[in-house]
């Protein structure tokens, strides 16, 4: 599919942050120099073609509390991955949950994203999956300092 160049302007808008207000496609429609009704149906084909899958919303989880927040990594026999990550993408406390190949120096291959509001907390959730799951063998890795975090820019101002 190849893209007009309006098209990329539009998806580089949509992938920045959405402008804080009660009206934000209105908003990125003039920054386009289009009509929000024009937007939206774009929005709406990207929708119907796959371009775009979804829209979602990243929480600055520090600020509203959530302080504690672990790497749990597991490792988990090859023949039950699936299983077991789906187990482990249930639980309301875990915001990513990802299969990676085992390597000589890692033996890990699960890896779970817990966001609570302390240590013990987010021990007791691994303790809970761990059980849930009867995988037994995992670390769990708190992070120390945020260096970055943002969404994906997809194209550029210019395009």
């Amino acid at each position: 599919m190849r893209l007009t160049k309006l098209e990329k302007k539009i998806i580089y808008e949509l992938s920045g942050d959405l402008p804080v207000t009660i009206n934000p496609y209105e908003i990125i429609a003039q920054k386009l120099g289009i009509s929000e009704s024009i937007l939206l149906k774009k929005i709406k084909e990207f929708k119907k073609k796959e371009l775009i899958r979804r829209f979602g919303a990243t929480l600055a989880h520090r600020m509203a509390g959530f302080s504690a927040n672990s790497m749990a990594v597991w490792y988990v026999p090859e023949e039950r991955a699936r299983e077991v990550g789906r187990i482990m993408a249930g639980f309301p406390q875990v915001s990513h949950c990802y299969e990676r190949p085992l390597s000589p120096e890692w033996h890990y291959n699960l890896y779970t994203m817990l966001h609570t509001k302390s240590r013990e907390s987010c021990r007791k959730i691994a303790q809970e999956i761990s059980r849930k799951t009867g995988i037994k063998d995992y670390r769990l890795l708190y992070s120390t300092k945020e260096f970055k975090k943002t969404s994906m820019r997809y194209f550029n101002e210019d395009t």
